[in-house]
């Protein structure tokens, strides 16, 4: 019978063949005992002298790292083990024999890891963290298609931009000019006022020169838009999809969430509702925390997030900027017109602004100012126009990064571990 390591507990008592790589071993004497990895998960295997031919012992004793190998053996239980389980192994069938594998268990450096990310994916902790990123983007289908929105796909390749060009990828298309998208949201606003409630699920680009731990050049963004929604109800959402995101987490992901050593009682904390703060009292509340070279007008750098976020020790929305610092789509706040109404959501532990999001402006006239205001040609975004002229209703949106989410949700110190092949400032390998 052939079966995957996840399984095994459906087969105690019986033999079975699962097709692994060997992570590591040790032997002593007249045992061995390896430890597996098939993707699904890990075990160990028991090699005993006695219990195999001497040409099968003999090989488990010499395997090398990350060789590949059918093995075979009785499943029993040990309840020492993180599975409960472990094979007595019977035989073993060499696929492949890896000499001098790269990645060795002692200390590398990140520049030696990155330059292996292809084989470094294969790590317990990396494995970990890729499995993370699975359950919150199975949750979050999950959580959208049973909450009757669309799933839309926006392009990639766009002739205008969502919130100006300085950090845009620009490129050739034919004889047009193009650019790699950095947001759909635009593009969902249309589908919206189509299905009603819809979202995105993509890659996004940053021509960002920046070297911090949460930016990347390319990432994934989840960007859900609303019709007949206004903020305080898009707020709402918010809060409980991510409550929503970091329950399956912590249900779904209890062994990779041990091998990352996350403090999961800081998870069990996110919990609908998250707590709100003006811009205008965040910008007070930073004041007295002695920082004195922030101003009303000015936006918010990572200090100043996570000074706010220690403040609340949860998630935590920062409501209401300045129009000025916000983009041009943005509906002002009623009686303010010099705020709009908009909120970051800003994750604790120092993960920084994780969502985006704010009513849009569903007026006409108002629109052809903001044109004007921010220099938007009419030719590039004449279409967006048309859905203030027929039939606009009140909608929101906000876009969530996946990475940051990942590394908040994971206990991840920096975003490039958090998506599978990482491009950086100074990286575009592997």
């Amino acid at each position: 019978m052939k079966t995957t390591i996840n399984q095994v507990k459906q087969y105690e008592g019986k033999t079975v063949t699962i097709g692994a790589w060997l992570e590591n071993k040790r032997s002593s004497g007249k045992i061995a005992f390896l430890q597996l990895r098939d993707g699904t998960g890990y075990m160990q295997g028991v090699v005993a002298k006695n219990d195999v031919s001497e040409e099968a012992f003999q090989l488990a004793k010499n395997l090398h790292q990350e060789s590949s190998l059918y093995i075979t053996g009785k499943i029993v239980e040990d309840k020492r083990s993180p599975l409960g389980f472990e094979m007595h192994v019977q035989d073993i069938e060499l696929i492949h024999e890896a000499v001098d594998y790269p990645i060795t268990p002692k200390e590398h450096g990140t520049e030696f890891l990155m330059d292996h990310r292809h084989l470094w994916l294969r790590s317990r902790k990396q494995h970990a963290i890729m499995k993370v990123r699975n359950e919150i983007i199975r949750a979050t289908y999950q959580y959208y298609q049973d909450n009757g929105y669309v799933k839309i796909d926006p392009p990639i390749l766009t002739a205008s931009s969502a919130e100006g060009t300085t950090e845009l990828f620009h490129t050739e298309y034919f004889d047009e000019e193009a650019y790699l998208s950095q947001s759909g949201q635009l593009y969902m606003e249309a589908a919206a006022m189509a299905f009603g409630k819809v979202f995105s699920f993509g890659p996004t680009f940053r021509a960002e020169k920046s070297k911090t731990r949460r930016h990347l050049i390319e990432f994934w963004m989840i960007e859900p838009e609303m019709a007949f929604v206004d903020h305080e109800e898009s707020l709402k959402i918010q809060e409980d999809y991510v409550s929503f995101l970091a329950e399956s987490v912590l249900n779904n992901c209890q062994m990779e969430l041990k091998t990352l050593e996350r403090d999961t009682s800081k998870l069990e904390q996110i919990k609908a509702p998250f707590p709100r703060i003006s811009y205008d009292d965040a910008i007070d509340l930073l004041k007295e925390k002695g920082f004195t070279d922030i101003d009303w007008g000015d936006d918010f750098g990572a200090p100043h997030e996570t000074a706010i976020a220690d403040h609340f020790d949860k998630p935590v929305f920062i409501t209401n900027y300045p129009a000025e610092i916000k983009a041009f789509y943005m509906k002002p706040a009623p009686g303010r017109s010099d705020v709009v109404l908009c909120a970051d959501l800003i994750a604790p532990e120092g993960y920084g602004e994780i969502i985006g999001g704010s009513q849009r402006i569903d007026d006409l006239e108002m629109m052809k100012e903001r044109y004007e205001q921010h220099g938007l040609t009419a030719e590039a975004y004449e279409w967006y126009l048309d859905l203030q002229k027929y039939g606009s209703v009140p909608h929101s949106g906000f876009g969530l990064g996946l990475e940051r989410t990942v590394a908040w949700l994971a206990g991840v110190e920096h975003v490039r571990e958090t998506i599978p092949f990482p491009r950086l400032l100074n990286r575009l390998y592997p």
